[in-house]
This record gives structure tokens, C-alpha cells and sequence, in this order.
């Protein structure tokens, strides 16, 4: 009797559980209509059909959206989707549709669904917004999680200002961010133009969410963007990286060639590192600075933001032909400053490596003067050397290799001897007598 006890008991127990996990997951789907969604934006079409939400694409129409009526915070959200190869899409999530807002229209953050060769399916864009956040080159692995012509299985945790992604069980994109707190989920359609061929469709099922006994996942495994400036997450101090600068303080830069840090030419304000503008009206005696530390290998990342007209640059491996001479990260307004144009094939151009490999880029992943662009300088211990901008690949060389040295030879650089040769050498961010704002710098060795 006592047995049978003892096992009821523990069926009750397994029944209690059980339940209580089914209580922490919501369909957010019924599988017979569309109840607790409404259509926003576009006309694109959407129907339930044999338990599944179908999306169909209809031509000269703006991105559809299937919202939920609900906003939603903190949660977890799982679903498996089935898309047209040749078809555009995405998942929204805290996003915000008000009509005093772009009238109505639907911005915010998006999980993509790209089967595209481009393959950044899983990665995190800003509808509407500020433009891709994560994009599919920061994280090689997630490029290869999408399935063409199969059910992809898609989750996405926002648990405070952590988001993260995971298709069919690999982690894809990993975003600290605090620009929005709440808001729908929401299916797209993407818009296809006039002359496009329609009735190219999407479909979703088994759509969950749980808002409830929430952990934010910090396995470091993959990169992390951070947005919050200044600020390292714990993924990012599990992952090595240190911040050169802390928002408050001018410590750890010291002007090049002296022991201090500069006078003038320099101010810490508003959680920036700014150089100071050198006009008529207001005469400034700048330099450039450098980090207290020398490195190697290593990564560096940093945010920038440039006045109109502005010219700086992040410079390393500096010495071979001065202080101040060496590899430089060309930071600029392409748009209105001269030397643009200069250089050869564009290659003094934001993001180049300066007067020697011009960058790589598209228009779209260019900030102009006003906003933060992210810079990123990664050098391998193979003398692998790689420039990235706004999370794209823009500048990749290996230094001292023959294609080097021929581009060193026909630059201003030529008389220099050993150029970008040295063993290690510190950070430097150069004064060029424009205003310039540097924030969030953050290194970890390699």
C-alpha cells in the first residue's frame, strides 16, 4: 500500500510539472484563424491554411505585417517557418506601429529570414530605423544554420537590454541594446516592386511565447554587439575584451611623445573621448594620443562620430618613421572632405586603410556626419590584418606580404623604411583639427 502511495504521489508530482511548464509557453497561433493579430502597412496577403499562416506576396505594395495585438517585453518566442527560396522576410519584435509615428509605420528590431547567398538568415536588422545592427559576417558559423526549402526553427530571447537569436538550434546573433523595451511581434512580408512576379509565400507554425521565469543567456560563444556605451556585458569579459577608455576619465591616454595627457585639443564630455575643433575663431595646440599599452595581435573596437567635413583616423603599429606614423583606420566624411577624392581608387576613404587599400563598401553601411559608426581593427598572429564597418568587412590585407609592400612602394609611406613593420605598438587616435567623438574603445588580445 505504501508503494502505491509513494508512486501516485510522484505521478501527481510529474502531472503538476507537467502542466505547469505547458502554462509557461503561449500559442500565439491557434492554427484555425487569425485571431490576436491584425494587418498593418502593406497588402500583402495573409491566410491559415492546413494549421499554417500563409504569406503571400502581392506586387506594388509597401512591407506587410501581421501583428500580434499585444505588446510584448521580456520573452521568449519560438516558431518554424517555411520560405520561398527566391523570397525576402522577417521576424519583428518590440517593434512600434503608431500613427503619429512615420504614419503608422511598423519600425523596430527584425530577426532576419534571408535565404539569400548572402545568408544572414537569424541576424538582427532595424526596420525602419538604424539600418542592421547583427549582421550575418559577425557570426561565419550562423550563415550555415538556414535550410533552403525546409522548416527552419527559429528562437529569439529578449530578456532586458540582452537579445539574442538561435536558428534550428545555433546561436546566430548576440545584441546588447536599450533603444526600445517593448513592443508587437509582428510577420513580414516583404514588399516586391510592379513588374515582380506575386504569390511568392511564406508560412509559419507552431508560434510560442513565454514571458515568464526569464534568464538572459550570457554563453559567450559568439561576437557580441554592444550598444550600451562604454560597457563591457559579461559574455564580453568571459570573452577577453577590456575597454580602453571608461566614459568618466581621460586615463590610459597620454599625448604622443610625452607622459601626460594633452592640455587642449582633448575634452572627456558626455561619455566621449572628443577632439576639439581647430578654428580661427577659437585656436586649439592639439596632438595626436595613444593608449598607456602596446599590442600585437589583437582586436579593437570602436565608436565613432564625426562633425561635417571631419578628418581623423585610428592608427597602429606605429614607429617605423615616427611616432605618429604607421597603419591608419581612415575616419571621414566622404561627402564633404577633399581628400575623398584623393589618394588612389578611393583609398583615403572611411574605412581605407589610409592612402594604401581603399575600403570595400556600400553606401547603406555608412553613418553620415552626426551619427555613431562602429569601427572594428582585428590583426591575427599570421599578420592577417582586417578593417570592418558597421559589422561589414570592408579592408582585408596580410602585412609585410609582397601585394603590401607593392602598395606601400607607390604611397606617401614609400620613404619610410619598415613601414607598419613593428613588432607592437600602442593605439592612437589622431588629432586633425576637426571634432571628432570616439567612444566605447574596447581591445582584447588575440
Amino acid at each position: 500500500m505504501r508503494k502505491i502511495q509513494i508512486l501516485l504521489a510522484l505521478f501527481l508530482l510529474g502531472s503538476a510539472c507537467s502542466a505547469k511548464n505547458k502554462e509557461e509557453w503561449q500559442s500565439l497561433f491557434n492554427g484555425n484563424d487569425l485571431t490576436g493579430w491584425h494587418q498593418l502597412n502593406g497588402q500583402a496577403k495573409y491566410q491559415v491554411s492546413n494549421g499554417e499562416l500563409v504569406g503571400t506576396t502581392v506586387s506594388n505594395t509597401p512591407n506587410s505585417f501581421l501583428a500580434t495585438d499585444k505588446d510584448y517585453g521580456d520573452f521568449i518566442l519560438e516558431l518554424d517557418l517555411l520560405v520561398d527560396n527566391e523570397m525576402n522576410s522577417g521576424i519583428q519584435f518590440r517593434s512600434i506601429s503608431k500613427p503619429e509615428i512615420m504614419d503608422g509605420r511598423v519600425h523596430g528590431y527584425q530577426c532576419e529570414v534571408d535565404p539569400s547567398a548572402r545568408a544572414w538568415s537569424g541576424g538582427i536588422y532595424d526596420e525602419a530605423r538604424r539600418g542592421w545592427l547583427y549582421t550575418g559576417e559577425l557570426n561565419p558559423v550562423g550563415k550555415s544554420a538556414f535550410k533552403l526549402g525546409e522548416w527552419n526553427h527559429y528562437r529569439i530571447e529578449c530578456v532586458g537590454n540582452s537579445i539574442r537569436t538561435w536558428l534550428n538550434g545555433i546561436p546566430v546573433a548576440y545584441l546588447i541594446d536599450d533603444m526600445t523595451s517593448n513592443g508587437l511581434i509582428a510577420l513580414q512580408v516583404h514588399a516586391i516592386g510592379k513588374d515582380d512576379q506575386p504569390g511568392k509565400q511564406i508560412k509559419w507554425k507552431n508560434i510560442r511565447i513565454k514571458t515568464s521565469d526569464l534568464k538572459a543567456t550570457e554563453t559567450p560563444e559568439i561576437f557580441v554587439v554592444n550598444l550600451l556605451p562604454n560597457s563591457l556585458s559579461e559574455a564580453e569579459k568571459q570573452q577577453g575584451w577590456q575597454l580602453l577608455f571608461d566614459g568618466k576619465t581621460s586615463d590610459g591616454w597620454t599625448g604622443v611623445g610625452t607622459n601626460s595627457f594633452p592640455a587642449e585639443g582633448w575634452k572627456v564630455v558626455d561619455g566621449t573621448l572628443m577632439s576639439v575643433a581647430n578654428r580661427s575663431e577659437t585656436q586649439v595646440k592639439g596632438t595626436d594620443i595613444v593608449s598607456d599599452k602596446k599590442y600585437s595581435a589583437f582586436e579593437f573596437q570602436f565608436e565613432f562620430n564625426f562633425a561635417e567635413g571631419a578628418n581623423s583616423g585610428v592608427k597602429y603599429f606605429t614607429g617605423n618613421g615616427g611616432q605618429n606614423v604607421g597603419m591608419e583606420y581612415q575616419v571621414l566624411d566622404d561627402k564633404r572632405h577633399p581628400d575623398a577624392k584623393l589618394g588612389e581608387n578611393g583609398d583615403r576613404t572611411m574605412g581605407s586603410l589610409y592612402d594604401l587599400i581603399p575600403a570595400n563598401k556600400q553606401e547603406r553601411f555608412v553613418k553620415p556626419a552626426g551619427e555613431w559608426n562602429i569601427g572594428r581593427i582585428v590583426v591575427y598572429p599570421d599578420n592577417r590584418v582586417e578593417h570592418w564597418l558597421n559589422g561589414v568587412k570592408v579592408v582585408e590585407y596580410i602585412r609585410g606580404s609582397d601585394s603590401f609592400k607593392a602598395a606601400v612602394a607607390r604611397s606617401k609611406f614609400a620613404k619610410f623604411e619598415g613601414f607598419g613593420m613593428v613588432k607592437e605598438a600602442p593605439i592612437l587616435l589622431q588629432y586633425h583639427n576637426d571634432q571628432i567623438k570616439f567612444r566605447s574603445l574596447k581591445i582584447k588580445k588575440i
